[in-house]
C-alpha cells in the first residue's frame, strides 16, 4: 500500500498540485435479522477501492475507483489535478488548509471475538433466543431481533509526510417489539430504537448485551403500552433518559457545531446552523449544568480513530464549557476560519466520497446527580426513554421528539405509564432550562450508525456519552 500511495502521490506532484491525499479503504459488512421466528435476511458485503484529492491553484479535485493499483493511482492521481485545474477557473478564492505536524504510525482498535469469526449458526441462535422470548408475549403481534458487524482497514498519505493505517470493528444488535390493538401499533426497543446498541468491539459487546434476557421485560412493556395513557399536553418538567439525550445532543448540539455548516458550506441536506461565527466564546448556548466535549479518543466509541481522514490525530476538545460556547467541530479547511488548528473531523464513509466535517464523539458530560435522587427532587413533570421519531429544521433551532415510552412524574415518584410522549423546544432556550444531569454512574457511550450528511449522502457511524437529564418548562403532547 505505501508503494500505491507514493505513486499516488508523486503523479499528483507532477501534475501540478500543491498537496495531495490517498486514502485506500477496505470494508467487509454483515447483517442478520430473524423476525417472527424466521430468518428474514442475511446480507454480507465488502468494498475496497481509494480516492484521491489534490489541491490545484487553490481548489480541490477527487477520483476514485474501485480496486487498487499503482496504475491506477496515477490515473486517479492525474485525473483528480485535471478536476482541480477546472475547478479553481470557478472558485472564489483560494482555500486555505490548517497546518498540521506530519503524522506515520499504525493505529488499531480495541475488539476481543472477531464477528466475521463466529459461525453463523451462533449468531442465529443468540438472535432467535431473543426473538422467542419476545414472542412469549401473546399481545406482541411483531418480533425483530437483529445484529450487524462491520470491519475497516485504511490507509492514508499525504504529500506533506503522513503515512498512517487504521483497522477497527464495529458492532451493534437489538430487540424490537410490537403491540397492536384495534388498529393501534406500539414499539419497545432495547437496547436501543434504530438498529439497537453499536459499539467499537467485537462479538462479546453483542454477547454483553443481554437480548434474550431483556427481551421478557421489553415485550411485557410493549404490551403495557397499549393500554397506558397518552401524553398530557401542556408544559412540564421533563427528564431525559440516556439514549435520548445522545439523540437531543446529536441533533441540536452535534450538528449546528459542525463548523462547515455555519460558514454555509453545507447546506443542501439539512444543512446550515443557527450558530454563527462570532458566536464563539461569546454565546450562552445553554445553562451552567451543559458541558459539552468532542472526544474521538475514548475506547470503544464508533466515534474513536488514530487520525481522521486528513491525517489529523484524534484528540478532545469542550465544544460548550458550562453553557459558553467554545469550540466548534473543524476540519483543515474550516478551521483557519476560526483562528485555529483543525481538531481532527474530517470522515467520509468510505473511498469514494470526498471527506465532510462530522461529529467524533459528541457527549453531554456528566453532572452529580443520582437518578433516583433527580425524580425524587422532581414534583410534577415526566420521564422518557427510547426514541420514537425526530424533527428538527435545517438551522437546527426548532425541533420536536418522540419517544416510545414515559412515566409520569408526581410529588417525587415514578407514576402511570405514557405511550409515545412527545416534547418540543427551540435549542437554546431549551437547553438553558437544563438544571440537573446524572452522573457518571448513569453516563454511557451511545453510538449511531446511520448519521447522514452530504449530496450524495454519506452516512457516518457517531457516538455520544450522556446520561439523564432535566428539563424545566418543556413543552410535551404536542398535537394532541
Amino acid at each position: 500500500m505505501k508503494e500505491v500511495i507514493a505513486t499516488a502521490l508523486n503523479a499528483a506532484q507532477l501534475a501540478g498540485a500543491s498537496y495531495a491525499d490517498v486514502r485506500i479503504v477496505d470494508i467487509s459488512s454483515e447483517s442478520i435479522l430473524v423476525t417472527g421466528g424466521r430468518v428474514e435476511a442475511i446480507e454480507q458485503s465488502s468494498s475496497f477501492g481509494m480516492g484521491v484529492r489534490a489541491l490545484v491553484n487553490g481548489a480541490w479535485g477527487f477520483a476514485a475507483a474501485s480496486g487498487v493499483s499503482a496504475s491506477k493511482a496515477s490515473d486517479l492521481a492525474k485525473q483528480a489535478a485535471a478536476i482541480a485545474r477546472s475547478s479553481a477557473i470557478v472558485q472564489r478564492g483560494p482555500l486555505r488548509l490548517a497546518e498540521l505536524k506530519p503524522e506515520t504510525g499504525i493505529w488499531i482498535g480495541s475488539a476481543l471475538k472477531d464477528p466475521f469469526d463466529v459461525l453463523l449458526e451462533d449468531k442465529l441462535a443468540l438472535l432467535f433466543a431473543a426473538d422467542e422470548a419476545l414472542r412469549a408475549q401473546a399481545q406482541v403481534s411483531i418480533t425483530k431481533a437483529s445484529c450487524s458487524c462491520h470491519r475497516f482497514h485504511k490507509w492514508f498519505g499525504s504529500t506533506e509526510g503522513t503515512l498512517t493505517e487504521q483497522s477497527w470493528t464495529e458492532t451493534g444488535a437489538g430487540i424490537e417489539a410490537y403491540a397492536v390493538s384495534g388498529g393501534e401499533v406500539v414499539t419497545r426497543s432495547y437496547p436501543n430504537s434504530f438498529g439497537g446498541g453499536w459499539a467499537q468491539a467485537g462479538w462479546e459487546h453483542v454477547e454483553g448485551l443481554g437480548l434474550a434476557e431483556e427481551a421478557p421485560r421489553v415485550a411485557q412493556e410493549a404490551a403495557a403500552l397499549l393500554s397506558a395513557a397518552e401524553c398530557p399536553r401542556g408544559t412540564c418538567d421533563l427528564i431525559i433518559g440516556g439514549s435520548q439525550m445522545a439523540l437531543q445532543v446529536h441533533e441540536s448540539v452535534g450538528h449546528p457545531l459542525e463548523l462547515d455548516r455555519v460558514l454555509g458550506e453545507e447546506a443542501a441536506f439539512a444543512g446550515t446552523s443557527w450558530v454563527g461565527l462570532g458566536d464563539l466564546g461569546a454565546l450562552h448556548y445553554g445553562s451552567d449544568h451543559m458541558t459539552v466535549s468532542a472526544d474521538a479518543t475514548i475506547p470503544g466509541s464508533l466515534g474513536t480513530f488514530g487520525w481522521d481522514d486528513e491525517g489529523v490525530p484524534a484528540q478532545r476538545e469542550l465544544l460548550i464549557d458550562r453553557g459558553m460556547l467554545t469550540g466548534f467541530l473543524s476540519s483543515r479547511e474550516t478551521a483557519p476560519e476560526i483562528g485555529r488548528a483543525s481538531n481532527g473531523c474530517m470522515r467520509a464513509d468510505g473511498w469514494n466520497r470526498i471527506p465532510l466535517v462530522r461529529m467524533t464523539t459528541v457527549s453531554l458530560e456528566p453532572g452529580t446527580w443520582d437518578f433516583d435522587d433527580l425524580v425524587a427532587d422532581t414534583e410534577h413533570g415526566l420521564y422518557v426513554e427510547t426514541n420514537n421519531s425526530w424533527s428538527i429544521d435545517d438551522r437546527r433551532l426548532n425541533f420536536q421528539f418522540g419517544c416510545e415510552i414515559g412515566w409520569e412524574i408526581e410529588n417525587g415518584k415514578l407514576g402511570r405509564m405514557i405511550k409515545m410522549p412527545n416534547y418540543t423546544g427551540i435549542t437554546p432556550e431549551f437547553w438553558a432550562s437544563c438544571d440537573a444531569v446524572c452522573s457518571e454512574k448513569h453516563w454511557d457511550v451511545w453510538g449511531l450508525a446511520n448519521c447522514g450528511k452530504g449530496e450524495p449522502m454519506q452516512v457516518a457511524h457517531v457516538a455520544h456519552g450522556a446520561a439523564p437529564a432535566r428539563f424545566r418548562n418543556v413543552a410535551v403532547g404536542v398535537g394532541r
